[in-house]
């Protein structure tokens, strides 16, 4: 590909920010309760700590989401929906860590689920809840996902939320539709904006990262809104 000249790209390319500024400004908030619970899943991606609380990889705007992700997990399951929780978990010689940091190895507190997580998991309630450790960025490929779709053929929505937006957001979000698509499998896959969110860092525009991640995700078929209400 070729750029245009700088000024010209610049110009333009401020115009299409600015209009996704307001597009994305402007999402409406879903009834939680427009959701069917036999066929909606709650898929909770890398809250832990490693992320969220303490690490070389953790962020504040992560953390920000733990109590209202936990708040939606615990309706979710009060209402019988399954929740299914990725947790980014790696061994010293897993090969992630060739392009990032050391960040949430096995048995450290940097692989632990955030504590408002766990503590909706230890719920007496119907809707279950599946922890699955994963070993790169795109949790979809997880071999105990495929399981566990497999074990829930009934499932036709995902509710997609954690971090980061552009990376392990995205990745799933993408991978899950096309997945659907190739064996035409009806598949919503909905992002709600208020409960996804990346990291702040030399360059690595948080805002930017995310206004590029949710266009992405609006233009390969996924459907965003700003929260759940309930």
């Amino acid at each position: 590909m070729n750029f245009a000249e700088k000024n010209t790209f610049l110009s333009r390319c401020s115009v299409e920010l600015a209009a996704l500024y307001d597009e994305f400004t402007a999402l409406e908030d879903l009834p939680l309760s427009s959701l069917n619970p036999k066929e909606t899943a709650l898929i909770v991606v890398d809250m832990v700590n490693g992320f969220a609380k303490e690490g070389v990889l953790s962020s504040p705007r992560v953390g920000a989401l733990a109590a209202p992700i936990a708040a939606l997990a615990r309706v979710c399951r009060q209402k019988g929906m399954p929740v299914v929780a990725f947790a980014d978990t790696h061994t010293p010689d897993s090969i992630e860590l060739a392009a990032y940091p050391p960040h949430c190895l096995r048995g450290t507190e940097e692989a632990a689920l955030v504590s408002e997580l766990e503590a909706v998991a230890a719920m007496d309630a119907p809707g279950s809840f599946t922890r699955i450790d994963k070993n790169s960025t795109n949790g979809f490929v997880e071999p105990l996902f495929d399981v566990w779709r497999r074990e829930h053929p009934a499932v036709s929505t995902y509710v997609v939320v954690g971090d980061c937006t552009d990376i392990c957001i995205h990745q799933f979000a993408l991978t899950a539709k096309a997945f659907a698509n190739t064996r035409n499998r009806p598949l919503r896959v909905l992002v709600p904006a208020a409960l996804v969110d990346t990291f702040d860092g030399p360059g690595h525009a948080a805002d930017l990262a995310n206004a590029a991640a949710l266009y992405s995700l609006r233009s390969n078929g996924a459907e965003l809104c700003r929260a759940l209400l309930y």
